[in-house]
């Protein structure tokens, strides 16, 4: 290139010489070479986003599509409140307090969520392996899961101010189930847990979240409590953090249950029993009121007790191994499941039974002079009572006289064993009462076959004598001997016992629980009013003369069963007031009591109705002066 000092620049003579085709293919060459990089630039990216979106769609589709749905879109259960339970004076027995819990949301579940349970375990102070197995249990059953009910204040504060705490893991509002007076009625009211995988698998409409009754009369009535849950939908960021409230469902809470549970006479009869603990050397225990007009339950008590609150705050290894140690089983409910010899309660459906088959007459006398001897077997009694009658024997509680009418002796024909048993049977004996509570059972009323099918051996004169006076192979429920007596107290109709008197929903519809008759006429009025009337003299002439001097005409049966260990028995007492006109009836069961102490349920009885009749008539007082009261405000 030459430089000319005048003009600048001088222009290498080939590139001015270059024509315009030569020019053409140079610029073709320079563009081809920039236009390859750039598509294979191009073509790199396409690939990759292909590949990107290949992945995301096909591979792992179900994990990012999960994801997604829960970054932008989550629907969460808002939990329906369960149903309270009165007493029959609408005085709360079981409510609902607030409470804060500690829940696994499955649709955050990373897939290496391990990581996180050392930190988890450390503020919860929960077992890292029960952690992870819940962590399981959300992600196979693609449902929330509670990890830890009832946080602290602390524990609450520490799981939403911790870096490393995983969005899985959030505090929710709920309820908590709380038992006013608990070990007055934890037998009766049960108690609700965190529903378990067994009970979720027969209820697909539960949450794994939810509650529910399991035992008493919330699992009884499960289907009236539990309610209906409503449901939100809300637009949460990656971290589960709600951006946007979108909709609501509203909730529709449990029904509340009026129950016919008098709670003064619940706690009045539960104390009665505890003073005579020492006295009879036992701290087992039924106690049993009944209203023998339509067979309402008015107290049912089973001692020893326990407390129901345990068990809705998520009862420790320590206190349920203590209660399962218990020799006393405070857990289990004497009053419907335990089986006893009736004893000498089953004297008065007898003798009605004798008198509706004609076996003997009222009036007619059979001696005792202490016992029967039957061939080379001698069947004692408790005592000499010389010669009683059916009214009489009732009220001294004679076993030669109901050894003679149940088994037959000289010529007095007897029962029979086949007799008794359809007797006993109109009576309620080997069947269930069919009360609204779980886990009851129905007693023993043997014959023949029962007899050769269970014990494999033939029917004796001897097992006739001891079913006549409620021993041998014969058992029956507190509950059930209380049932028994009601068609003598109110002349001849039997009800199934029942707790609970209606349901009110939260929207004020009532459902009334109608009194249910099992048996109408079970024998004639006049069989049982004989029997009524020798229940009657227990109290004035027998075995039950402590009650003579009450106010209230007063009928009962005391019993006396052995069973096992000789210095044990069972002492039972039955009763109804008032007389003419029946509206309570009470039973008394001490369980294992000292042999030589056999009237502790008579003093209990009577303390009883001491006060339930006085309560009555200040009832009655208050009822007249707010009446009274009122008038005059109209006036």
């Amino acid at each position: 290139m030459k430089i000319d000092k005048n003009k600048g620049y001088d222009v290498d003579d080939d590139i001015l010489s270059l024509g315009s085709e030569g020019a053409q293919v140079s610029d073709y060459a320079f563009n081809r070479r920039w236009f390859n990089i750039i598509w294979l630039i191009i073509s790199s990216v396409i690939f990759l986003l292909i590949t990107k979106v290949f992945y995301i769609s096909v591979i792992n589709h179900n994990k990012y599509v999960s994801k997604a749905s829960g970054n932008i879109l989550h629907t969460s259960p808002i939990i329906a409140p369960r149903g309270r339970i009165f007493s029959n004076d609408e005085k709360i027995l079981v409510d609902n307090i607030p409470n804060y819990s500690a829940t696994i949301l499955y649709e955050y579940i990373e897939d290496d969520c391990k990581s996180f349970v050392n930190e988890i375990s450390k503020i919860l102070k929960l077992n890292k392996d029960d952690i992870i197995n819940k962590i399981n249990i959300a992600r196979e059953n693609r449902g929330n899961i509670v990890l830890k009910e009832k946080l602290t204040h602390n524990d609450v504060v520490l799981l939403k101010s911790s870096k490393s705490i995983p969005k899985y893991i959030q505090v929710e509002k709920n309820a908590l189930r709380i038992y006013n007076d608990s070990t007055l009625f934890s037998h009766i009211m049960g108690y609700e847990g965190l529903i378990q995988r067994e009970e979720y698998e027969n209820r697909k409409d539960y949450l794994l979240t939810d509650r529910i009754g399991k035992t008493g009369l919330e699992y009884q009535y499960e289907n009236l409590l539990h309610g209906t849950h409503g449901y939100k939908k809300t637009l949460r960021d990656s971290r589960g953090k709600i951006i946007k409230q979108l909709e609501e469902e509203k909730v529709i809470p449990g029904d509340d249950l009026y129950t016919h549970l008098n709670f003064k006479l619940q706690k009045h009869l539960t104390y009665a029993i505890k003073e005579q603990f020492e006295k009879a050397g036992t701290s087992k225990a039924v106690g049993i009121a009944l209203d023998p007009r339509n067979g309402a339950v008015l107290a049912l008590v089973s001692l020893p007790s326990y407390d129901n609150n345990l068990f809705s705050n998520g009862i420790s290894v320590e206190n349920y191994g203590q209660l399962l140690k218990n020799p006393d089983k405070p857990l289990f409910n004497r009053a419907i499941s335990g089986a006893y010899p009736p004893g000498s309660t089953v004297k008065p459906p007898l003798a009605a039974v004798a008198l509706e088959e004609g076996i003997i007459s009222p009036e007619a006398k059979i001696e005792s002079r202490g016992g029967l001897q039957y061939g080379k077997f001698f069947f004692g009694d408790w005592k000499a009572h010389g010669f009683t009658d059916m009214r009489r024997a009732i009220a001294v509680s004679s076993d030669v006289y109901f050894y003679v009418v149940g088994g037959g002796y000289k010529d007095i024909k007897g029962l029979g064993i086949e007799k008794m048993h359809e007797g006993y049977e109109k009576f309620g004996y080997g069947n269930l009462t069919g009360i609204d509570l779980p886990n009851e059972i129905s007693g023993i009323n043997p014959d023949k076959k029962w007899k050769l099918e269970n014990i494999g051996e033939r029917w004796y004169i001897g097992d006739t004598f001891h079913s006549s006076i409620g021993q041998g192979f014969m058992t029956a429920t507190p509950l059930q001997i209380a049932t028994s007596i009601v068609p003598i107290a109110n002349g001849g109709t039997m009800y199934k016992p029942k707790i609970i008197k209606k349901s009110i929903s939260k929207n004020g519809k009532e459902k009334i629980f109608e009194s249910e008759i099992l048996k109408e006429n079970v024998l004639s009025e006049y069989s049982l009013q004989v029997a009524k009337e020798g229940m009657r003299e227990t109290v004035t002439e027998g075995t039950a003369r402590m009650l003579k001097d009450l106010p209230i005409k007063i009928a009962g049966k005391t019993g006396t069963s052995e069973f096992g260990k000789k210095e044990k028995v069972h002492s039972w007492f039955v009763s109804f007031a008032p007389y003419d006109n029946p509206e309570i009836l009470l039973l008394i069961m001490m369980e294992g009591q000292v042999k030589s102490i056999s009237t502790s349920t008579v003093p209990i009885a009577k303390s009883v109705y001491e006060w339930y009749f006085k309560q009555e008539e200040l009832d009655n007082l208050i009822n007249l002066e707010n009446n009274l009261s009122h008038r005059d405000k109209k006036e």
